[in-house]
């Protein structure tokens, strides 16, 4: 099997799995997803395995959350990954999705460069962190983009009863990895998810700074797009997809992929969950 890799539209990644079996090219879903579950590796990882099992070929098009959504609603999506529990709650009671699913966790971290101008490492209190960083006026790059981290950032800097902005605070309006690159390059602070960042490859000096607050835990849910809001929606295999993820394979394949030899994301699927569905 291949992995196939290229750009598509504005920012996002397309990941095509190309799958060996005879009927892999009848048998297709297409899965919007956020790009932290991409940028990390993740679906090299685990879509080989659920291509060779089901004969069903699995597109991924990585976006940030808000897009993503965006897109299903459109009915440009047989399945939801993303990581926004409040809005993907709202996309099921709106319709537009059938039931939500929790699938994985891990948590979000902000990185810095080692000398740590605003004097935050070490801190575990995101709250305290970013009430430094703003009296500061450290720079730090927010990606901007709607994207499920950026809707984290926004609710911690409003829990800390800041408004960011001005020369300091900069929005890139890019995925994680851009964001991370550009925050790089301006020496700026940046919060990203863990995964991405362990998988990042041009850290530089680049190191966490502020981690292991209760409230920048980050938890990935998957939901089937309505066939009856969306006709177009691969029903079967869309569920066939999810029924793996949750199941005691697909979470211990999540649970087995990790990069230099850490862990990235961490099943908590509820094995009581698809019992409830039915």
């Amino acid at each position: 099997m291949k992995i196939i890799h290229k750009l598509a539209i504005a920012g996002a990644m397309t990941i095509t799995l190309a799958g060996g079996l005879a009927n892999a090219q009848d048998k297709s879903i297409l899965v919007q997803s956020t790009t932290s579950t991409a940028n990390s590796g993740l679906y090299d990882y685990l879509l080989p395995a659920f291509t060779g099992k089901s004969g069903i070929t699995v597109n991924v098009v990585a976006v940030g959350t808000g897009q993503a959504i965006k897109n299903a609603q459109n009915c440009d999506a047989d399945v939801l990954l993303v990581h926004a529990k409040a809005s993907e709650e709202k996309f099921v009671s709106e319709g537009y999705g059938v039931q939500r699913f929790d699938l994985m966790y891990n948590d979000f971290v902000i990185v810095g460069p080692a000398g740590d101008p605003a004097g935050v490492k070490g801190m575990n209190d995101v709250k305290a962190a970013l009430t430094k960083l703003a009296e500061a006026k450290a720079p730090f790059a927010s990606r901007g983009d709607d994207s499920g981290t950026h809707k984290k950032e926004m609710s911690l800097w409003k829990t800390a009863g800041i408004e960011p902005g001005g020369e300091w605070y900069r929005s890139t309006g890019s995925g994680m990895g851009a964001t991370l690159n550009a925050g790089v390059g301006m020496g700026a602070y940046v919060m990203t998810d863990r995964a991405t960042w362990i998988s990042f490859g041009n850290k530089g000096d680049y190191e966490i700074a502020v981690e292991g607050d209760e409230a920048m835990f980050n938890q990935y849910g998957v939901i089937l797009v309505n066939p009856e809001k969306c006709p177009s929606v691969k029903q079967a295999e869309g569920q066939a997809f999810i029924d793996w993820l949750l199941s005691a394979e697909g979470q211990n394949a999540i649970r087995s992929y990790q990069v230099d030899g850490q862990q990235l994301f961490f099943p908590n699927a509820d094995p009581g969950q698809m019992k409830k569905a039915g």
